[in-house]
């Protein structure tokens, strides 16, 4: 099974930038889609973003405008750029990999932002 790193979190002010990386094991082409989810204590874990295999990207609604993922063409890495960061977007941030049934996690990244 494909193992998933995540890197890049931190803290970050409001407004500010931040770049998530997840390195994967296995070639990403492989797999039906590649995604990035977040969670806060107490709350479920939320999509915020995917791009399956033929390269169309689906975000949720906080993330649109703000937020891009993107792959490399090598297959190996995926990327999650945030900007216009709010509190609100503090979270454990994981990476995601699903082939049919099939859902693989990183081990997630920490990302805070504030003042």
């Amino acid at each position: 099974q494909v193992q998933l790193v995540e890197s890049g979190g931190g803290l970050v002010q409001p407004g500010g930038s931040l770049a998530l990386s997840c390195a994967a094991s296995e070639n990403i082409f492989n797999y039906n889609a590649m995604g990035w989810y977040r969670q806060v204590p107490g709350k479920e874990r939320e999509l915020v973003a995917t791009i399956n295999v033929g390269g169309i990207t689906n975000y949720a609604d906080f993330a649109k405008g703000r937020f891009t993922i993107s792959r490399d063409g090598a297959g190996n890495m995926v990327y999650l750029q945030m900007g216009s960061l709010r509190p609100e977007d503090t979270a454990v941030y994981y990476c995601n990999a699903r082939l049919l049934s099939r859902t693989y996690w990183g081990q997630g990244t920490h990302v805070t932002v504030s003042s």
